[in-house]
């Protein structure tokens, strides 16, 4: 069973369906390996960078203390 198929089954959700008008989408092109995604994303304008974590925070203070 391919991704597709198991997503649809999953989820309920047909990846390959537009959502303006219900048609068939298909694959133009499967971009593999981090250089040539960073060279997209470069090109694009997109940040390249993983997003920082935000520090832990506490547990909530109760309204009684």
């Amino acid at each position: 069973m391919d991704w597709v198929e198991l997503r649809r089954k999953t989820f309920d959700f047909d990846v390959f369906a537009c959502v303006r008008c219900g048609g068939r989408l298909r694959v133009l092109a499967y971009v593999k390996g981090a250089p040539r995604v960073r060279a997209i994303l470069e090109h694009l304008g997109l940040p390249t960078a993983c997003a920082r974590w935000a520090p832990a925070r506490g547990p909530p203070q109760a309204v009684w203390c």
